[in-house]
């Protein structure tokens, strides 16, 4: 149960019960009450600002409201207290007995404590990584990758029908660059001197196993072919080999995507799906003949002073129309995702969220623009910029070069430091903020580490029921029994437990409707510390430690905590892709 979400409810039935109306009479708008977490947990559970946001439609002075609703309040058997604050805050203090049920509501659901129905089945497509196949996955990929897939489950957590989806950017030069790239390591690996790769071409040695896959299939047949169709053969099979490692490197890092989408379908019989969507918008009146203005500082690479088709994005939001078709008659990069974006929009899909580096800022109002264009509104669009990664080495910056084939690749950052810590730290800050990872830093046993102070966390929990088994002599635990007992938790302490697990439901439902995973890492981190700090409080005092073998009922209740915090823990890890081990080795 979502708490705040509970006693927002309330406090529309206490404005209902009141009678309150507007000045002329009409129902109040209830839409901006809100209940959230107090700035200050000394004024109370709860802070509510209904008073604040109906006292001027119900012609009513804030603080006179807000003390008629903590009066209703108090006469609530779940309310121990109700104070006013400030302009008109109420601030309600829930009894004992109510953190209690959310205690034993938590252990009846288990890991599945804090799912959502908000997202109402809604058809949300998320893509990311979509990186360019001319390579293995390298670390700058890694965070575009994590924040993608979080956000995915995330999504489907809080009631989302999701899509996780891959673009598969396999048309246009770059690909023609890594075929001829290819034909070299063919040719090498059938026993030629290539000498040293020329500039502009992929020298990484990721490519030798590729040249030599297609010299024990065509020998030296390639060579006797045009080029033209020697390089699209060697261009087929090198994007079949580089999506396989792609594949490969992103399973290790526990990213597994759903679909996977090919742009060279879009460009097949002669760009047909693109002309298909070209069409679509000119029936819409956003296609139209004309010229652009040379654009301020640096040209973009579709700029051509000559008439071009033009997508009339500025008529949606965007601040410059967008050309489609050059003078010359061939696609612009951008008029195949016109197509990808209807292809998705057909395929049913409600929102559309797209992951991209930070070298793709630009594309944000354009692609906003073309979703309005192409939906009639119906669809929405958000694109989630993620900031460089910064990697260090015990505090020494790490250097590298993706063309030059001296990058450090995704698979080596996870067999240094494994995958968890990846997973988590890319978290660790927002995705828009720039994120500083040290191989040395994420590796510490130390309450400095996140990731591994989260993961004791869940590794304490289970050692305190293998300590209960021994002391107490018994073989497992029933969680019938351990809800039945949580009325006995009475210390500060354990209680402040409670509420913190209790605003996990809230933190799921924030989360996904602001698309922002990373706040699973910071609340994991928060529960981790209160979980600590009142495991420290046993250690010096006796009487709160969680196993009591001459009182096995208040055993059974402060077992029932831990087993509360192990459950969400391993919610929310699994949530980030992470582990919730059982020990640490």
């Amino acid at each position: 149960m979502n708490i705040f979400a509970d006693f927002n409810g309330r406090i529309a039935d206490i404005i209902d019960k009141l009678g309150l109306k507007a000045a002329d009479g009409a129902p109040l708008d209830l839409t901006r009450i809100g209940v959230e977490p107090p700035r200050d947990p000394s004024h109370g559970d709860l802070a509510a600002n209904a008073a604040m946001v109906l006292a001027r439609p119900a012609a009513q002075n804030p603080r006179a409201l807000a003390e008629q609703l903590a009066a209703a309040l108090r006469a609530d058997a779940d309310v121990a207290s109700a104070d006013v604050a400030g302009p008109g805050f109420v601030n309600p203090k829930l009894a004992d007995g109510y953190w209690h049920r959310q205690l034993a509501g938590i252990l009846d659901e288990g890991v599945g404590f804090g799912r959502s129905a908000i997202g109402a089945g809604r058809k949300v497509n998320v893509e990311y990584v979509s990186a360019n196949p001319t390579g293995p996955m390298h670390v700058g990929h890694c965070r575009g990758a994590v924040v993608g897939d979080a956000l995915a489950n995330l999504l489907s957590f809080a009631g989302y029908d999701v899509t996780k989806e891959y673009y598969i950017n396999d048309a246009g030069a770059q690909m023609d660059v890594v075929a001829r790239s290819v034909m070299l390591r063919y040719r090498e690996a059938l026993g030629d001197e290539i000498g040293e790769i020329p500039a502009g071409l992929y020298p990484g040695d990721y490519l030798v196993p590729v040249g030599q896959a297609l010299a024990a299939e065509f020998g030296r047949d390639l060579l006797q072919k045009p080029e033209d169709e020697a390089l699209a053969i060697a261009k087929d099979r090198t994007i079949d080999a580089m999506m396989a490692m792609i594949r490969e490197d992103l399973a290790l890092l526990n990213v597994h995507h759903e679909v996977f989408f090919s742009e060279r379908s879009l460009h097949a019989g002669d760009g047909k799906a693109i002309r298909a969507a070209i069409n679509d918008l000119t029936l819409k009146g956003y296609i139209y003949k004309g010229k652009l203005p040379p654009p301020k500082g640096q040209k973009p690479e579709d700029w051509e002073d000559r008439e071009q088709t033009l997508f009339r994005s500025t008529d949606v939001g965007d601040d410059i129309d967008r050309p489609l078709v050059k003078s010359d008659g061939s696609f612009t990069y951008f008029a195949a995702d016109v197509a990808y974006l209807k292809d998705k929009v057909e395929r049913g899909f409600q929102d559309l969220i797209f992951v991209l580096g930070a070298d793709h800022s630009g594309y944000v109002k354009r692609m906003e623009a073309l979703a309005r264009a192409v939906s009639g509104g119906s669809v929405d669009l958000t694109i989630l910029i993620c900031q460089l990664v910064k990697l260090f080495r015990n505090g020494e910056p790490v250097r590298m070069s993706k063309r030059a084939g001296e990058f450090v690749t995704l698979r080596e950052v996870v067999e240094e430091v494994g995958r968890d810590p990846i997973r988590f730290m890319m978290l660790y800050r927002k995705n828009d903020a720039p994120l500083d990872f040290d191989f040395a830093k994420v590796t510490e046993q130390s309450k400095d580490n996140p990731v591994f102070y989260v993961q004791y966390a869940s590794a304490r929990c289970h050692s305190v029921f293998r300590q209960a088994q021994e002391q107490l002599g018994r073989a497992s635990f029933e969680r019938a029994d351990l809800k039945s007992q949580v009325s006995l938790l009475a210390d500060p302490g354990e209680i402040a437990l409670i509420k913190k697990l209790a605003e996990y439901p809230r933190l799921i439902e924030g989360a996904a409707l602001a698309h922002e995973p990373h706040r699973l890492a910071f609340y994991l981190y928060d529960l981790a510390s209160s979980f600590h700090a009142h495991w420290n409080r046993g250690t010096d005092n006796p009487d709160l430690r969680f196993v009591k073998v001459n009182h096995p009922e208040l055993s059974n209740a402060r077992l029932g905590l831990v087993q509360a915090v192990a459950d969400v823990i391993t919610s929310g890890l699994t949530l980030i892709g992470a582990e919730a081990p059982k020990e640490m080795r």
